[in-house]
C-alpha cells in the first residue's frame, strides 16, 4: 500500500505540473527511473496505466489519454516505466525527490549452413555437440524482428518440454488462426513489444523483414537437410544449440528498435526465466546510463543472465563500437572459410576473383562490353545515375557505398545492362560480400578494381565476363576480420579491451521469413553464434556466472588463420586488438578452459565510481542506493577483465600495476606458469609467476605490472599476451593493449 501511495502522489504531480502544457509541443518517449523507497521491491508496483487511469478525473484528463501516457512497466531490469511526455513536463517531474532520472529513449538498429562445421561444433572426430550437450533445458531470448513460425528451423523433433522455471507465453494473438499452433518445445515464446507513438502495440510477433528469424535461427535452430540459398551453400544447417529453447521478444519494426521497447523485452525476457540473451542491435555509443541496453544488460546479469551483444557494422574507423558495457559481450565480425565465388574475366585474359550468391548457369560464354561511367572519379550507380548513359548489353562497374548493394544491381538492369561488377572503396580493401543480386554480379576488391579501371581506361574495347564457379570451402586466409565490423577502443570506457570477441558474420545462411533461408552479413550475424556458444556453456556449466562465461570464451580463442598466419582485416595486414578483441571463438576449447576471470555484480560497483559517475549516474545503472565516496574506486583496468588494457603516459616511469584473480574450474590439483609477452617499448613482469590450486573453485590473485622502457615506440598503442600455461597444455591467454599516451 505504501508503494502504491507513492505512485498516487509522484503520478499526481506529474500530471498537476505538466498536464497543461502547451499543445504545440512535441511529446516525446522518455524512460522513467524511479528511485526505490527502502525496503520496498519493485515487484509491489503495479500497473502505472492504471494508476493514471485512477487519478486521471480529478486532474481533468481523459482516462483514455492518461492511460496512453504510459508505455511500458519495468520491474526487472529496472524500476520504473516509460512514457511519451514533453520537456515541460520532464522539467516539471525533475524536481521530485523520488524521481531518479527520465532519459530520452534512443533509436537502435539490426545490425545486419557451414559455421558449426567452420566452428568444430560437428566433426567426426572431434566435436562439441553430443549426446548429453546440444543446449537441452537452457533457454535463448532474442531480441529482434520477431519470428516465422512454422519454419522447419523451429521443429521441435526430439525436444523436451522447456523447464519448470519457464514462465512465458507464445502470442500470436493478430496473426491468424493457424499460427498459434506453432509454439512448441523449441519456439516456446513469442512475444511483442513495438511501440507506436507512444502505445503499446497489439502488433504480432510475426517477423516482417527476416533479420530475427536469421539471428534466432543462428543461435539456436533445429536440423535442417538440403538448406541452401538458390541452389548454394548446400549442407545440413543448424544453430549452434540445436536443441535449446527459444525465446522471441519481437523489438524492431521498420529497421528501427526503440529504447523503451528493448527494455520492455529484456525485463520480460528476465521474468520469464531465460537463460541467454542475444540482441543484433546496435547504436551510437552513449554513457551506460544513458544506453537502455547497458543497462538492462546489467540488471539481467545481475539475475544470472548472460548477454550476448553485437558490436556494430561502422568499421573500419576506430572508435566505433558500441554495446561496450564490460557486463556484455561485444561480438565483432569475421569471415569464414566458404566462398561463393564469381570470377571476373577480361578481354585480356586478367581475372579477378569475386563473389555473388546469384550463380546464372551459362553467362561466361561470351564477352560483353565492359563501362566504367565514372571514368576517373568514383560512381556509385544510385538511382538515376544511368540516365541518358547506353549501357545496354553492357557489364557496367559501379563502386561501394552510399546506397545497397543490391540496389545497384537493380538500377543497371533497369538500364539494360545486363551485369555489374562491385568494387570496393578504399576502406572496405579486401572484404567482400556475397548477395543476391538482381543481375549477374561480382563483388571484388578495391585493389582489384583499380586495375580493372585502369584497363578500362587504357583499350578502345574493354570487354568482360564473369565465370560463375559456385561455393568453395576451405579459401585461405579464415578467418579474416571484415570491414564493416565496428573497433575499438571503446569511447565510454577506454580502459577495458572491447569488442571482446570475434565470431562468423559474413555470408551466413540461416532461416528467413519469405524463403526458407537466406544469406546476409553482419554483426547480427555474428552475436547469435556466441549467443547459441554460451547456450552450450550454460549446460555443462550451470552454476557458471555470466562473467565466468565470458571469460571461458575470451581466454580460449585463437589468432591465427587456416594458413597459420595472424588473423588479418581488410587490408590483409595483421588485425590489431580493437578489431578482433581476444581473438575468434573457439568452441571445442570453451567447456573447459581451466581458469576464469570471475566479476561479482558489486565489482562494477567500484568500476562504474572509478569512471567519475555521479552517484545518481550509478544508480541509474545497478538500481541500488550507491555513495561513490563510502566505497573504493578503481580504475578500468583494475577491474578482474579476462583483457588487460594499460595507459602508459610519454615521459614517465612510473610502474602501472594492476591486480587479477583466477579461479580454477579445471582440474582439483593443477599448476599453472606465467608466460608474458610484450613488446621492447614496454618493461612487464607477474607476480608471482606460478599458481598451484589444490581444489575446484579455489582463487588465486597475483600482480601483472608495466613500465614504459623507452621512448621509441611509432604508434600510440602496442600489443602483447599473458597465458597461463599448464603442464597438462591447458593455455589461458588473456591479450594485452598497452596504449602509449
Amino acid at each position: 500500500m505504501a508503494s502504491i501511495c507513492f505512485f498516487f502522489l509522484f503520478v499526481s504531480f506529474l500530471f498537476y505540473c505538466g498536464g497543461g502544457a502547451a499543445s504545440d509541443q512535441e511529446r516525446k518517449a522518455y524512460i522513467i527511473h524511479v528511485e526505490v523507497p527502502s525496503g520496498v521491491s519493485s515487484h509491489d508496483f503495479g500497473d502505472y496505466s492504471l494508476l493514471l487511469k485512477s487519478v486521471a478525473g480529478t486532474l481533468e484528463i481523459e482516462e483514455d489519454d492518461a492511460a496512453s501516457r504510459v508505455i511500458h512497466s519495468y520491474r526487472n531490469v529496472m524500476t520504473g516505466f516509460s512514457a511519451m511526455l514533453t520537456e515541460s513536463e520532464v522539467a516539471a517531474i525533475s524536481k521530485v525527490d523520488w524521481l531518479l532520472r527520465a532519459v530520452p529513449s534512443l533509436v537502435y538498429r539490426p545490425l545486419t549452413t557451414h559455421s558449426p562445421l567452420f566452428l568444430g561444433l560437428r566433426h567426426r572426430t572431434h566435436s562439441v555437440w553430443n549426446a548429453t550437450n546440444m543446449g537441452e533445458g537452457v533457454i535463448i531470448g532474442v531480441l529482434d524482428s520477431g519470428v516465422t513460425p512454422g519454419h522447419p528451423s523451429y521443429s521441435d523433433r526430439g525436444m523436451p518440454p522447456p523447464p519448470a522455471k519457464w514462465k512465458g507465453r507464445c502470442d500470436f494473438g493478430n496473426a491468424s488462426s493457424s499460427a498459434k499452433k506453432f509454439c512448441n518445445n523449441k519456439l516456446i515464446g513469442a512475444r511483442s513489444f513495438i511501440s507506436y507513438k507512444g502505445s503499446a502495440s497489439t502488433d504480432s510477433p510475426i517477423d516482417k523483414d527476416g533479420h530475427g528469424t536469421h539471428t534466432s535461427s543462428t543461435a539456436a535452430g533445429a536440423f535442417v537437410k538440403g538448406a541452401n540459398v538458390y541452389g548454394e551453400a548446400k549442407g545440413l544447417a543448424a544453430g549452434m544449440a540445436p536443441r535449446a529453447h527459444l525465446a522471441i521478444y519481437k523489438v524492431c519494426s521498420e529497421d528501427e528498435c526503440q529504447g523503451q521497447d528493448i527494455l520492455a523485452g529484456m525485463d520480460a525476457a528476465v521474468e520469464d526465466g531465460v537463460d541467454v540473451l542475444s540482441l543484433s542491435l546496435g547504436g551510437d555509443p552513449r554513457p551506460f546510463y544513458l544506453d537502455p541496453i547497458a543497462i538492462g544488460g546489467f540488471n539481467a546479469m545481475t539475475r544470472g543472465v548472460f548477454v550476448s551483444c553485437s558490436a556494430g557494422n561502422s568499421g573500419p574507423s576506430n572508435s566505433t563500437v558500441s554495446n561496450d558495457a564490460p557486463w556484455l559481450l561485444t561480438v565483432a565480425a569475421s569471415t569464414m572459410d566458404r566462398e561463393f565465388l564469381a570470377t571476373v574475366k577480361l578481354g585480356d585474359g586478367s581475372e579477378f576473383r569475386g563473389e555473388s550468391i546469384y550463380q546464372p548457369q551459362g553467362f561466361s560464354s561470351k564477352k560483353y562490353p565492359l563501362v566504367f561511367p565514372g571514368g576517373a572519379s568514383t560512381f556509385l550507380c544510385l538511382k538515376g545515375s544511368l540516365d541518358g548513359i547506353n549501357v545496354k548489353g553492357k557489364i557496367v562497374l559501379c563502386d561501394r557505398g552510399v546506397n545497397g548493394r543490391i540496389e545497384k544491381g537493380e538500377v543497371v538492369k533497369q538500364a539494360g545492362g545486363v551485369g555489374m561488377v562491385l568494387v570496393n572503396q578504399p576502406q572496405d580493401g579486401y572484404s567482400t560480400l556475397a548477395d543476391v543480386h538482381a543481375l549477374p554480379a561480382s563483388h571484388i576488391p578495391y585493389a582489384y578494381g583499380l586495375k580493372i579501371k585502369a584497363y578500362i581506361n587504357s583499350s578502345s574495347n574493354p570487354t568482360a565476363t564473369i565465370v560463375f564457379n559456385g561455393t568453395i570451402t576451405h579459401a585461405p586466409r579464415s578467418p579474416a576480420i571484415t570491414s564493416f565490423s565496428s573497433r575499438g577502443p571503446s569511447q565510454i570506457t577506454p580502459g577495458i579491451l572491447k569488442p571482446d570477441i570475434t565470431g562468423p558474420g559474413v555470408s551466413v545462411l540461416a532461416a528467413w521469413n519469405t524463403q526458407k533461408f537466406n544469406v546476409i552479413s553482419g554483426t547480427s550475424m555474428s552475436c547469435p553464434h556466441l549467443s547459441g556458444i554460451a547456450a552450450l556453456i550454460k549446460k555443462v556449466h550451470p552454476d557458471w556466472s555470466p562473467a565466468a562465461i565470458k571469460s571461458a570464451i575470451m581466454t580460449t580463442a585463437y589468432v591465427k588463420d587456416n594458413t597459420n598466419n595472424s588473423i588479418s582485416d581488410e587490408r590483409n595486414l595483421p588485425a590489431d586488438l580493437f578489431a578482433v578483441g581476444s581473438g575468434h571463438v573457439k568452441p571445442l576449447k570453451v567447456l573447459n578452459p581451466g581458469l576464469v576471470y570471475d566479476i561479482s555484480p558489486e565489482d562494477y560497483y567500484s568500476y562504474l565510481c572509478g569512471l567519475g559517475y555521479t552517484d545518481s549516474d550509478v544508480r541509474v545503472i545497478v538500481h541500488r542506493n550507491i555513495n561513490c565516496s563510502s566505497i573504493k574506486n578503481i580504475p578500468e583496468g583494475e577491474l578482474n577483465y579476462p583483457s588487460i588494457t594499460v595507459r602508459l603516459p610519454a615521459n614517465q616511469t612510473r610502474t602501472v600495476t594492476f591486480t587479477r584473480t583466477v579461479t580454477n574450474v579445471g582440474e582439483a590439483t593443477a599448476t599453472y606458469y606465467a608466460k608474458l609477452d610484450v613488446p621492447d617499448v614496454v618493461s612487464a613482469s607477474v607476480v608471482p609467476r606460478m599458481l598451484t590450486f589444490e581444489k575446484v573453485k579455489a582463487k588465486k590473485s597475483f600482480r601483472i605490472s608495466f613500465q614504459r622502457s623507452h621512448q621509441g615506440a611509432s604508434t600510440p598503442a602496442v600489443e602483447g599476451q599473458l597465458r597461463w600455461v599448464s603442464p597438462t597444455r591447458r593455455v589461458v591467454r588473456s591479450p594485452i593493449s598497452i596504449i602509449l599516451e
